[in-house]
């Protein structure tokens, strides 16, 4: 009788695999597979959770606004004599108001500011979600003590990744290398930081944001409308033309008598 393969009570025998310590190809396969099915998931789970937060309801765009006078300072920029007043409510951590710093406000600034269309005041306006806001906008009023508001100011947006909170919690040092950038002195500028003599006047600030209505940052009062969000340019000069428009024409002095000569 021939041998055959390996009936046992005339039934085929089935043999089972070795085990060995090491993981089948078939098996990494899969493992692998798995892990990029994680990664999906994680990533449509955090693209889920953004969505809802870029479409949770948020104040309206632009509505009419109290212009009357307060105790805030603000930090001017401009002609303060200018025929239209420009108001900004920021936070230094907001992603919005970086991306209004880099992209938009340099031609405010080359466009309307310098031709002394618009006078230009920016006011802190720190959010309780960003734990670096309060230390940048310290970091900005202990340059103004020096003159140098809007150079720290441009500092701290153009490098706003590297300080804030999801990349430190203590974003002093870079603040400190900022400082030395625009030519501060850093003795005077650390004992600033130290004492935090300014807490009254960026509070205040807020304060006459919230006094105004302003509900997120970046937010602008543009003559007396309060407009939201991150506008570009072309809606920016929209809007200042829109206040300029509705100023009360200016009544033409009349040339002085000539005087007769005796």
């Amino acid at each position: 009788m021939a041998a055959g393969r390996g009936k046992v009570g005339g039934k085929k025998e089935q043999t089972k695999p070795v085990r060995t310590g090491k993981p089948t190809k078939k098996k990494r396969a899969m493992q692998t597979r798995g892990f990029y099915i994680l990664l999906a998931a994680v990533a449509v789970i955090g693209g889920i959770a953004l969505y809802t937060v870029i479409n949770q309801p948020k104040a309206p765009a632009v509505r009419d606004v109290d212009v009357s006078a307060s105790q805030a300072e603000g930090y001017l920029r401009g002609d303060p004599n200018a025929p239209v007043q420009v108001l900004e409510f920021a936070d230094f951590e907001c992603p919005a108001c970086g991306q209004f710093a880099v992209l938009t406000e340099p031609d405010v600034r080359h466009r309307l500011i310098e031709s002394g269309q618009v006078s230009y005041r920016f006011f802190d306006f720190p959010l309780p979600a960003h734990k670096n806001t309060l230390a940048a906008s310290m970091a900005a009023a202990c340059a103004n003590d020096q003159g140098k508001f809007w150079e720290m100011h441009d500092a701290l947006f153009f490098n706003q990744p590297e300080w804030s909170t999801q990349v430190t919690s203590n974003p002093e040092r870079k603040f400190l290398e900022y400082a030395k950038e625009i030519g501060l002195n850093t003795d005077v500028y650390k004992k600033c930081m130290d004492e935090q003599p300014h807490q009254v006047r960026i509070i205040a600030n807020r304060k006459e944001g919230e006094r105004r209505g302003v509900a997120q940052t970046p937010s602008f009062v543009i003559g007396k409308k309060l407009i939201a969000g991150a506008i570009g340019y072309d809606e920016f000069r929209a809007w200042v033309d829109s206040a300029k428009a509705a100023l009360p024409p200016t009544t033409p002095t009349a040339p002085a008598p000539a005087t007769k000569k005796p």
